[in-house]
């Protein structure tokens, strides 16, 4: 009978750390890649190749040989009835070609599309991602050309929470050939971030510092003082001024941030975020780029008054 195991010498699952009560015997052995075993358990008229994930993280045994890239078990699991199609866990509700994407498995990817699987399949809501924002984000160069030359969405809606479109994901992760792949093939760069913890591509790009790809999206048109997630959002500058890196915050105030804009739900300024990270070197530059700004400003104003002192007595 199918049973639940309670040890492994094997980490399968970093984010579930109580994966022993969660896992059943066939997705265990399926993750473990012992296709003796999976056929022996796929023999017993009591277990079901469909047997749901449990948790936030677990997966289906399709899923599960699927992440791993055992074909074989791939192949036995889809030959006994297994749902290519079916949803993982609640963090992510990925699938299994979604976890062969992200992983870089082209030939399993291609193995499930010929059973059925759809590769244009709706990010789950939380966190999910499609099979093309999957591949984008683990930076598998080949499975995305694959996927597009499938007819992958290009510019699918991310997830609603937590959620990238193809291009937020490979920028955010800093894969800037993914990246120029993307744009090229018309990938739309001013997407806007998903309300809770979206990113924009250059606001992912400009919180992990990943330089090139910042200025491969400015060149491309992004909008660098684009508004920010409602739930723990950014700016592009107050992104960069968050993780403290210097270089991307001088790229993105020489190509016209605007360091007065607040960020989130917090409706704090990089100035200020800088400074509650301690970021010295940031909080000082971004004050002093306040400070230009305001004194430009007053000097405008200023003018703009005496400019029409001298029309009232020239009338």
């Amino acid at each position: 009978m199918d049973g639940i195991l309670f040890s492994t010498s094997r980490d399968l699952n970093r984010n579930e750390p109580d994966r022993e009560s969660t896992w059943s015997s066939l997705q265990l052995a399926a993750a473990e890649g012992n296709l003796q075993e999976v056929n022996r358990l796929l023999a017993e008229p009591t277990v079901d190749p469909d047997d749901s994930p449990k948790g936030y993280y677990g997966q289906t045994a399709l899923q599960a040989a699927a992440n791993r890239g055992y074909i074989s078990v791939v192949e036995a699991l889809l030959d006994a009835g297994a749902d290519p199609n079916a949803p993982g866990g609640n963090n992510g509700g990925k699938t299994a070609i979604v976890l062969a994407s992200e992983a870089g498995h082209l030939d399993i990817a291609q193995y499930l599309v010929s059973a059925g699987a759809d590769i244009n399949r709706p990010a789950y809501r939380y966190a999910g991602r499609t099979a093309l924002q999957a591949a984008a984000e683990g930076g598998q160069i080949e499975v995305l050309r694959w996927l597009l030359a499938e007819g992958a969405e290009i510019n699918a809606p991310p997830a609603k929470t937590t959620g990238r479109t193809a291009l937020q994901a490979g920028a955010s992760m800093g894969h800037a050939d993914i990246v120029e792949i993307l744009l090229q093939n018309g990938a739309h760069v001013e997407a806007l971030p998903v309300r809770y913890k979206g990113l924009t591509a250059l606001q992912g790009a400009a919180l992990g510092g990943h330089r090139r790809v910042v200025c491969l999206l400015l060149d491309a048109g992004a909008d660098v003082n684009a508004k920010g997630a409602y739930y723990n959002g950014y700016t592009a500058l107050s992104a960069a001024a968050e993780s403290g890196h210097d270089e991307i915050v001088r790229i993105l105030l020489d190509a016209g941030a605007d360091v007065s804009l607040p960020s989130g739900n917090r409706a704090w300024t990089a100035a200020q975020i800088a400074n509650s990270r301690g970021q010295i070197d940031i909080t000082q530059l971004l004050t002093r780029s306040e400070q230009k700004l305001n004194t430009f400003a007053s000097s405008s104003l200023e003018y703009g008054s005496r400019s029409n002192e001298r029309s009232v007595y020239t009338v």
